[in-house]
């Protein structure tokens, strides 16, 4: 029977946790500014819990057992950067400093995408426009 209470117990405390914790937490509700700029906040959620539970032996009845038990949970919600869209352009707009090369190379991303596709249509451009031949013989 204790089985059935140590699950509950933990179903308990799993199911508070995801109400707590869902994919708005991370990716924030996104705003959009007078210039046609949205913006969405971007979270780092650390969570943990504990639970547990023991059968007691009983004072008052001899063959009967008490269930003891409880949980606990904590949530850390850090905010770590924004993603700002304007005009098909995205940038991310980090609050917390660079810890390393991969997060800086993440911030350059998507400009560096950008820049790419500019120059792949620039370049293209370039390939379809006719070329100007000189069929005039030099004197």
């Amino acid at each position: 029977m204790s089985d059935n209470k140590v699950s509950n117990l933990l179903d308990a405390s799993l199911e508070k946790i995801k109400q707590m914790v869902d994919v708005n937490t991370v990716l924030g509700d996104p705003v959009t500014t007078p210039d046609g700029t949205t913006v969405i906040p971007v979270s780092r959620v650390s969570y943990g819990f504990a639970s547990g539970g023991s059968d007691l032996p009983s004072k008052a009845q001899s063959n009967a057992c008490l269930f003891a038990g409880g949980s606990g949970a904590g949530i850390t919600i850090v905010p770590i950067a924004f993603l700002a869209i304007s005009r098909g352009n995205v940038r991310i707009l980090q609050i917390e400093p660079y810890s390393g090369p991969i997060d800086r190379a993440l911030e350059k991303g998507p400009e560096i995408v950008d820049k790419l596709s500019a120059l792949i249509t620039k370049v293209a451009k370039k390939e379809e426009e006719p070329q100007d031949l000189d069929t005039s013989t030099p004197v």
